[in-house]
């Protein structure tokens, strides 16, 4: 293929390598399966992927990954039969291809921080270059352990030289190999075919595809990207340090979108969270998969929230824990120590201090007192709490679901509710109280002479 001014973008193919077994992970999770703020590392990439458009995506596997298999459906999986190579492991990738035309774009399902920019800066360096072939190219810290790009003095790339064979010159060169290559879809086939495992290792290397197109004068570019848009995860270290680079990404997406993180390097985002504009998030707050938090509302400090929807005005927290299933109605409040869980608590609700309430719907204006749960589960089922609008429920009281407690009731403190409290009526449930006078007193002195005797 010859240089052009501007070749339109064709259409797009993308084979993700996730064959890998992970082995310095040290773990029985495939390497590609372990997450990064609460997705899978491999989701990530096939999201990446997604954003462009591709006709197809197709993930090469081991033999035996189900487990990967069921992730990315409804994507198409190959199985490399054996680790021979990354070239091997494309092969296996283009028998899924058959009857596309277009460019096809290869890349590693365990680089969990590339994005869909950096994947759209290799289509439009084609586009500029008419190349056969766009390698990403970044500048790492330390270039030490990586392949080295070597570039022709019109910037064409000539050459991959790994750095256990490069020239001592070659080793100065700091723009290496990022691993990510797109391929005009015409040519990958016999280049693939080209390929010869006559190295060390007897693999089939895919970075020899350049030394090969370029040998039958075909062009190869590299687009630069930011070097951790192709880190590479292969240790529990290494997951470590993408995980603190993917939420410092986040954090800074959601205060770019409108929302104060009063201590940003001490709140952890999932990858799907969502928040509104004019949000206040305290210290210590971790947000798991699936959050929704609306505008306005306030997160204070030491929470934890997972599955669950927060809406405008509420206030939720310090230390409080939302659990699954659970929706914070516009303008309640969430107080110190509380837990909900698969709980409906309505709009202007409040449950302030030292409770739990599990399967339950809280009405609107309710009034949740201290220390109150419900009592959801006898052993064997799960039954719901239903407390209406307006409710009143007292200081340590427990509510023995199933139980309806209507609208504008009121709950004794201390009662333990087992039957339903009908609207605007007082319900007490708790034993008489009862004084003894003189009791105390002649406990003291009997206790007193005890203890003289010994």
């Amino acid at each position: 293929m010859t240089d052009t001014a501007q070749s339109p973008m064709y259409p797009l193919a993308c084979i993700v390598l996730a064959a890998g077994q992970g082995t310095r992970m040290r773990s029985e999770l495939p390497k590609v399966l372990h997450p990064i703020a609460g997705l899978p590392m491999l989701r990530h990439v096939t999201n990446a992927c997604a954003a462009l458009a591709p006709e197809r995506v197709v993930v090469v596997v081991a033999p035996g990954m189900k487990a990967v298999q069921e992730l990315v459906v409804p994507h198409r999986c190959a199985i490399q039969q054996e680790a021979c190579g990354t070239g091997d492991a494309v092969k296996a990738g283009r028998s899924e291809l058959k009857g596309f035309v277009g460019d096809v774009m290869v890349l590693f399902g365990d680089t969990p921080l590339v994005t869909s920019e950096a994947l759209l800066a290799l289509r439009q360096k084609r586009a500029a270059t008419g190349a056969a072939i766009v390698v990403a190219g970044f500048t790492p810290v330390d270039p030490a352990a990586y392949g080295r790009l070597i570039l022709d003095n019109d910037g064409r790339l000539e050459a991959i030289v790994e750095t256990n064979d490069a020239t001592p010159e070659q080793r100065l060169i700091r723009l290496c190999n990022g691993g990510i290559m797109l391929f005009d879809g015409a040519t990958l086939g016999p280049l693939l075919d080209a390929i010869k495992d006559d190295n060390a290792k007897k693999e089939f290397y895919l970075t020899d595809c350049i030394g090969l197109a370029r040998a039958q004068g075909l062009n190869c570019a590299v687009a630069e990207v930011s070097a951790e848009n192709v880190l590479g995860v292969n240790t529990r270290v290494e997951l470590a340090e993408a995980e603190r680079l993917m939420q410092q990404r986040l954090r800074r997406q959601a205060m770019l979108g409108g929302a104060t993180l009063t201590d940003p390097d001490t709140v952890y985002l999932a990858a799907d969270t969502k928040i509104g504009r004019d949000v206040v998030i305290g210290p210590n707050v971790v947000i798991g998969a699936g959050v929704e938090i609306a505008d306005n509302v306030e997160i204070r400090a030491f929470c934890h929230l997972e599955q669950v929807r927060v809406e405008a005005g509420a206030i939720v927290g310090p230390f409080a824990r939302l659990r699954p299933g659970s929706v914070v109605g516009a303008g309640a409040h969430i107080g110190n120590f509380v837990e909900i869980k698969n709980a409906e608590v309505g709009k202007g609700a409040k449950i302030n201090h030292l409770s739990y309430i599990g399967d339950a719907f809280v009405g609107p204006k309710a009034n949740i007192g201290a220390g109150t749960i419900t009592c959801n589960y006898d052993g064997f089922l799960k039954s719901r709490t239903h407390v209406g609008a307006g409710a009143f429920i007292g200081s340590h009281t427990s509510l023995i679901a199933p139980v309806t407690v209507g609208d504008g009731a009121y709950v004794g403190a201390g009662s333990v509710i087992s039957m339903d409290v009908p609207a605007d009526t007082l319900a007490v449930a708790r034993s008489r109280q009862s004084n003894i006078d003189g009791w105390a007193r002649r406990y003291r002195e009997q206790k007193t002479r005890g203890a003289g005797d010994k």
